[in-house]
């Protein structure tokens, strides 16, 4: 089918790069004009024929919104608008709503898969009506991996990026907890060689997993890894996560402190932990060290 794809990025790119690879055919639009097929989203609009489906893969917040906005006054009724970037599922019923007002239809996706999705595949987490998702069957068939797995239709509106988010606070768990046997492995003194205790975890274990692999193919190029800086950005979603375990009292315990430590990351020198050492000296008179 024809579709097509707002923002041409790492994912962007390379979801199109797939999708022509299968034969459907993605009019591209980007800023940068050396990677884009037209200038603009009317330009975009005009090129595709009714009724219309189109892929938004730009910034999640305002770059989103907006998108979406342009692309309600320039759509037409019957044509279908896929937010595939990593939105807040809260956005997906204003979006939705948005668009329903010109007849125009929304679907939400949540999208895995990163830089290796081009080869690999990409595992989709859909929101929305059912009529809008089989439509758009042919392209998520065409990106998503091989085989049974990697494709689900959650729900209605907001379902995907929902999922999603879920999946993004997992994933910070499942991160947190290598690190930290990482660190372990590295303090220790019955211990010589961790990278290849990460690579034989690789094969006949219960925590082989493709993170494992990663931090495998890290330590391969960085054995100490000491070529960066422990600093670790957010992007969101597992701040969003925490925030439904409140609202809902389920209790998340791993991925809570997988967020916290990701904040602890980015302080070279703890106010908290300033505070902790001033309180060992007054009540016990340990030793504090100057800075």
């Amino acid at each position: 089918m024809q579709i097509g794809m707002i923002g041409l990025g790492k994912m962007g790119g390379n979801m199109k790069l797939r999708l022509e690879k299968a034969g459907h055919q993605v009019v591209g639009y980007d800023r940068n004009p050396a990677v884009a097929d037209v200038g603009s989203l009317d330009e975009l609009v005009a090129a595709l024929e009714g009724p219309r489906a189109v892929w938004v893969m730009v910034p999640a917040g305002e770059a989103t919104r907006s998108t979406v906005a342009e692309l309600a006054g320039l759509l037409a009724e019957g044509d279908i608008v896929v937010d595939g970037g990593n939105s807040r599922f809260t956005d997906d019923a204003v979006n939705a709503a948005l668009l329903a007002e010109r007849g125009i239809g929304y679907v939400d996706a949540g999208v895995s898969g990163g830089v290796w999705g081009i080869t690999e595949g990409y595992a989709l987490m859909v929101g929305g009506a059912e009529a809008d998702v089989e439509r758009l069957m042919p392209v998520f068939n065409a990106l998503k991996p091989e085989g049974e797995y990697g494709f689900v239709h959650a729900g209605g509106v907001g379902a995907g990026h929902y999922a999603k988010m879920v999946h993004n606070g997992i994933e910070y768990a499942m991160m947190e907890a290598y690190a930290e046997g990482y660190e372990l492995l590295e303090a220790s003194e019955h211990v010589e060689n961790v990278p290849e205790i990460f690579k034989s975890w690789r094969s006949g274990t219960v925590i082989r997993s493709w993170l494992l692999d990663l931090l495998d193919r890290a330590l391969d190029e960085d054995p100490e890894l000491d070529k960066i800086k422990g600093w670790v950005e957010d992007s969101g979603e597992g701040r969003w996560t925490v925030e439904e375990s409140i609202r809902l009292r389920v209790p998340l315990p791993a991925i809570t402190d997988s967020l916290f430590a990701r904040y602890g990351s980015r302080q070279d020198d703890s106010p908290a932990m300033k505070a902790v050492a001033a309180l060992r000296n007054q009540f016990g008179g340990h030793a504090v060290k100057p800075d």
